[in-house]
């Protein structure tokens, strides 16, 4: 690190659990955030202020009056303006001595596969099943933490996976992919604002302890937040044996 990155990080280096050694990790690491929206806009800005050292973002929306209520990333002046560049803008200015990728697209296939394989931890934000599944099922191929937030109305939930050990479940088998799940988009529902501001940062905060190898990553288990009541809930996630994405592990 150099001087400037010395006095930017000092905060962290002072922390005995992270120190310069965790930090070098943070710099060097690449980190995939599906979704620049709600949970996107907390968890990448931390990413950047912590010293992530490339962030891809990935979005294939465009800035819309409505997102303004809770998509911080994003400004007035932009509306219109595709949510990956926005974010883009958003995130060197908090840290310019970063870099960022724009990936106005959604994320897909191959190239989902090979944005996956690239990053050290992918963060997914996105706000439906299928994308869920996808990014899942490339995590879980290439061996890559996968840290998974949802917010909608006043409910909030937080799981962390990690393909690297071989008791942590996967997506699929905290909700199992064709089940008859009910899909509630906040277009639709509606979203408290602070709720998306809570789960992303703490995305943020897993995928950072995951990247820099400190700290207890919240691996098997799912947290539950009611933001009408401030209450949270930890539900164990065992892993599936018979999961058709993990369970092949031995």
């Amino acid at each position: 690190m150099n001087d400037e990155q010395l006095l930017r990080y000092s905060r962290h280096l002072l922390l005995d659990e992270m120190g310069v050694e965790a930090q070098e990790r943070l710099l060097a690491s690449s980190m995939l955030v599906v979704g620049a929206g709600g949970l996107g806009s907390p968890a990448s800005m931390y990413l950047a202020a912590a010293g992530v050292g490339r962030i891809v973002l990935a979005d294939d929306d465009a800035v819309d009056l409505t997102n303004l209520q809770r998509q911080i990333l994003h400004r007035q002046d932009r509306i219109g303006e595709p949510k990956a560049e926005s974010g883009r803008r958003s995130l060197l200015e908090i840290n310019p001595g970063i870099e960022v990728v724009a990936l106005r697209q959604r994320l897909e296939g191959d190239a989902l596969r090979e944005a996956v394989a690239a990053s050290q931890v992918v963060l997914d934000c996105c706000d439906n099943f299928a994308t869920r599944h996808a990014v899942n099922r490339a995590c879980f191929e290439a061996g890559v933490p996968l840290v998974s937030g949802a917010a909608i109305r006043f409910d909030g939930q937080l799981a962390a996976f990690d393909p690297r050990r071989p008791e942590s479940p996967c997506y699929h088998c905290l909700f199992p992919e064709g089940q008859d799940v009910e899909e509630v988009r906040c277009a639709t529902m509606g979203v408290f604002a602070p709720l998306t501001g809570i789960i992303g940062t703490m995305q943020a905060a897993e995928a950072l302890k995951l990247a820099g190898g400190f700290g207890t990553p919240l691996v098997g288990k799912l947290l539950l937040l009611d933001a009408r009541e401030m209450q949270w809930h930890s539900i164990s996630v065992p892993r599936d044996p018979d999961c058709p994405v993990c369970g092949h592990r031995r």
